[in-house]
């Protein structure tokens, strides 16, 4: 087995894992079901559905005046779930810096076409001129998103 096998195998183990402990979090109530509800308040505040497409400014291609975050999910989804207050916070803690935006894909199946999305939740890193930075499959918390934008060249650090 090469290397890049065993990293495959270990990062499907790690998911697995990972997916194990949030159910099992969930269903001993662990799990703050809240964040279904900020979720909810997030994609109706940033999914810029238009129809059954999205606005195409949120498209690759399309410059914006910051760099801009779309995470694509469900409000159904376990893992998105976790990321609904994330994403609230950035969106509200660095408007200045970068945009954030969510885009419910069991709600607007186009959108997930029109992002080539595979899995959920799946957070695609745009720069200032539309073009896709990054891409991440899966959960992404808020520092691995930070760390992720100051990596591509973004100043997050916050004026204080």
């Amino acid at each position: 087995m090469n290397s890049k096998t065993i990293i495959g195998i270990v990062v499907v183990l790690i998911a697995v894992l990972g997916t194990i402990v949030l159910i099992h979090q969930h269903q001993s109530g662990q799990l703050d079901e809240t964040a279904a509800v900020d979720l909810q308040s997030l994609g109706e505040r940033a999914a810029h559905v238009v129809g059954d497409g999205v606005d195409p400014s949120l498209l690759p291609g399309n410059p914006s005046p910051v760099p801009r975050l779309v995470d694509l999910g469900a409000d159904n989804c376990l893992p998105c779930k976790l990321m609904a207050p994330i994403l609230q916070e950035l969106k509200v803690e660095y408007t200045e810096v970068f945009t954030t935006h969510f885009i419910d894909v069991w709600k607007n199946p186009e959108a997930g076409r029109q992002f080539s999305v595979r899995m959920i939740p799946t957070q695609i890193f745009f720069d200032t001129d539309g073009k896709e930075l990054f891409r991440h499959e899966g959960f992404m918390s808020k520092q691995d998103i930070l760390m992720r934008w100051k990596q591509l060249g973004v100043n997050v650090a916050k004026a204080g």
